[in-house]
């Protein structure tokens, strides 16, 4: 047990450049190599309809001051069966992973979170249980775009399988939506090689801590979850668990 602890520790620090360079040579990665990128995003198929969502520009919700939404955020268990807008859904996209600019290369996109080289490692699927004008299912969200690509069908027992994919975390299951947030690795990796893990990460952070903020603004609440079973996650939200899989959720819901 005490390797684990050391390994997880090790992962922690700064890379160690010269103990990489002895154990494997030339550290050139593939951008150095001049491999061609990997996509900003996921692709999906030309025929898919897309759903729209409010632009930024027609926000009427997200008002709260920002003083006011850094002291009062904290992590919420118990939601109400109110159900969130579209605007409201659309509002939290943007926050965690709206798009400002995109490189006329694609090699880069520039958004609301930050990201090492602007690779943006990420990809965010909700779990929609009750959100205005959403059948109940499995949505992608097209950040590029600002649209949302329906991934599957709710079953009878989503919200069931919610919780059990959360270690019997029930509140989960009885949120209006969960975020969940899925890594496409070789993204960073492509640049930073194995020096992209804790990056990715720490990434994942800065999404969670923007949604906090962003529910705080529309006065709804959420609990970002890292207690969760890997391939029952994985399988839910449909990706393949090695080129991409979960990191970290967080459901959604209105408050009392």
């Amino acid at each position: 047990m005490q390797d684990e602890i050391e390994k997880g520790r090790k992962f922690l620090k700064a890379v160690d450049y010269e103990e990489l360079e002895k154990k494997f040579g030339d550290l050139k990665t593939d951008q150095q190599s001049g491999v061609a990128p990997p996509p900003l995003q996921k692709p999906y198929p030309e025929n898919a309809v897309l759903i729209d969502l409010v632009e930024p520009d027609n926000f009427t919700c997200g008002t709260v001051p920002l003083a006011q939404a850094i002291g009062s955020r904290k992590s919420h268990r118990n939601f109400t069966d109110t159900a969130l807008s579209l605007e409201e859904i659309s509002f939290l996209l943007w926050a965690t992973q709206g798009v400002r600019e995109v490189d006329a290369k694609k090699v880069w996109t520039k958004r609301i979170v930050p990201s090492g080289g602007a690779r943006q490692p990420f990809e965010t699927y909700l779990i929609v249980n009750r959100v205005e004008g959403l059948e109940p299912g499995v949505y992608r969200y097209l950040a590029i775009e600002h649209k949302l690509l329906h991934v599957s069908d709710s079953g009878d027992d989503q919200v069931e399988r919610i919780a059990e994919a959360c270690h019997g975390q029930g509140f989960c299951g009885k949120s209006a939506v969960v975020f969940v947030w899925a890594t496409i690795p070789y993204r960073t990796e492509w640049r930073y090689s194995v020096m992209s893990h804790k990056d990715i990460a720490i990434e994942a952070g800065h999404v969670c801590q923007n949604l906090y903020l962003a529910c705080e603004g529309i006065r709804s609440g959420t609990c970002g979850i890292a207690a969760y079973d890997q391939k029952l996650i994985d399988a839910l939200i449909g990706v393949d668990g090695k080129d991409e899989f979960t990191v970290y959720l967080s459901p959604v819901g209105k408050v009392a």
